[in-house]
């Protein structure tokens, strides 16, 4: 968990993340115009999809409006079968939220009394423990988030006061009824897109963090390998060809290496620092167009980021209930496609940035090309040291680990249910995959960092930028240069901790 178990730090964390539904009079009035046409509907005798049918391809299987609260209480019992590991306190209380805000919009069927029971999950911070898999993205998160609907009931588990608890043991606690869904809750509930978006969620802050510290790591290369700055000109991007992205990141990296006494321009002297014969006039591909390669997965970050946005706010069970005109809509919002396609889009997007690293790390250890650096970036020059020789493999394997996962979950739609759900998102893998991958960019920048800070050692820390200089006082606070061999795997854990707080950033 990532929350302190100390109880007076458990409450200000709650206390922070407080969040309250409004109590104005006309938004309840509206939230219930749904809710009291479903229960028309279903006291007339009329059949309602998934209230007084069978779900799914059982939809034919009629069912009395007394059989409706207990085909509730079976839809989250028979869901109760996912597995892998659990999601993170932070990315089950997203999903709480996601469905608390959906749901909210009034057009779901369910009494305001359900609502207040999602309130309470975080106000009390009562979390349901959701395994990660079990969905294939349509009808929504049905199994993982069966687990919230159980939770309320009183079933299963919970995150409490930083403890794992039973869900029932916290009711009697605090002296609570569990809940008892009324026709259409517990679907309502479970057939939604909230654990694939608080995924994402939870996935694209980290990968935008990483992305800002990837192009510290570009900047500290244009320095340390005596770089063309003329790559990076307001012309080239601005004014030649001005995709946002690529301007964002160019702009970035200019802005890094200001003050640096390393790079030079393209009418500056060529001996500024080597010979003329050692000098290509211009840099590799791998330099020169880090903008065009990272500003592409700028902007399809932006494009996600909108996407996941966009469902977050929308209405995504099924049925849809029209109460101001009296309307019942059958249809299919709770396919996650949009999830799907941006963390697919995001998966290649990585793949990129970590095959960029990989050719940078490349060129910074071999001397053939790192411009005086030496070999391996080894500060002890005796041959029975190594530097960062087996540094430079493990950074490339991990490469091939993060491209190798870029297939597209969408693609492998699975039929199931007897053939009622036949073309599924798979938005929830997409998402989960894309989790994993960034937990391996991690690794690759935490090498990639110790690395150039070696390379910062070797040229002289006098002569680099500003910025480059506090993301190198940063890493030696904790990691030591490397001069004789040693393991370097506990300074890789160091650096991966000072990324995931956005210090390279």
């Amino acid at each position: 968990m990532v929350i302190d178990s100390k109880y007076k730090k458990y409450e200000e964390i709650v206390k922070a993340r407080s969040v309250k539904l409004s109590s104005d009079k006309k938004f309840i009035e509206h939230f219930l115009l749904g809710h009291e046409f479903l229960m028309e509907q279903i006291r007339g005798g009329k059949p309602v999809y998934g209230v007084t049918t069978g779900y799914g391809s059982s939809g034919k299987n009629y069912l009395t409006y007394d059989d409706a609260q207990t085909l509730q209480k079976n839809l989250y019992r028979f869901h109760g079968c996912g597995v892998g590991e659990n999601l993170s306190y932070d990315t089950a209380r997203y999903a709480v939220f996601i469905r608390l805000v959906s749901l909210s919009k009034g057009h779901s069927g369910i009494s305001f009394e359900l609502l207040k029971r999602l309130e309470m999950l975080l106000e009390k911070d009562m979390i349901p423990i959701i395994p990660s898999q079990g969905s294939v993205g349509a009808s929504g998160d049905l199994t993982p988030l069966s687990y919230i609907a159980a939770v309320i009931a009183g079933e299963r588990e919970v995150y409490y006061k930083g403890e794992e608890r039973t869900s029932k043991e916290v009711h009697n606690e605090l002296g609570i009824e569990p809940y008892v869904f009324k026709p259409k809750e517990a679907l309502a509930l479970m057939n939604g897109t909230a654990i694939m978006s608080a995924i994402a969620i939870t996935s694209l802050k980290k990968f935008e963090i990483l992305l800002d510290s990837m192009e510290s790591f570009v900047a500290g290369m244009y320095e340390v390998l005596l770089s063309d700055d003329t790559p990076l000109s307001e012309f080239v991007h601005d004014e030649s060809k001005p995709f946002s992205g690529q301007i964002e990141v160019a702009k970035n990296i200019r802005k890094k290496i200001q003050g640096s006494s390393l790079t030079h321009g393209r009418d500056d002297r060529y001996d500024k620092f080597f010979n003329d014969n050692e000098l290509n006039i211009q840099d590799t591909y791998s330099i020169r167009c880090a903008p065009q390669v990272l500003g592409v997965v700028r902007d399809n970050l932006e494009i996600s980021k909108n996407w996941v946005e966009q469902e977050i706010n929308s209405v995504n069970d099924n049925p849809l209930i029209d109460g101001k005109n009296k309307k019942l809509y059958t249809s299919g919002n709770f396919y996650g496609g949009y999830i799907a396609h941006a963390m697919d889009t995001l998966k290649i997007s990585m793949a990129n940035v970590a095959d960029l690293l990989d050719k940078e790390f490349a060129l910074l250890v071999d001397d053939k090309f790192n411009r005086g650096i030496g070999e391996n970036l080894k500060i002890a020059t005796q041959n029975y040291y190594h530097g960062f020789k087996a540094m430079q493999i493990t950074l490339s394997s991990l490469s091939a680990d993060i491209i190798k996962n870029t297939t597209a979950a969408s693609i492998h739609s699975r039929p199931t249910e007897s053939l009622n759900q036949d073309k599924v998102s798979m938005g929830t893998t997409a998402a989960l995959d894309f989790k994993k991958m960034n937990k391996v960019l991690e690794d690759m920048l935490s090498i990639a960092f110790i690395g150039l800070a070696q390379a910062i050692d070797i040229r002289g820390a006098e002569k680099v930028s500003p910025a480059l200089l506090q993301c190198f006082e940063t890493l030696r606070q904790e990691v030591s240069p490397l001069i004789e061999d040693r393991r370097m795997d506990v300074d890789i854990k160091k650096v991966k901790k000072m990324l995931n707080k956005g210090l390279f950033a």
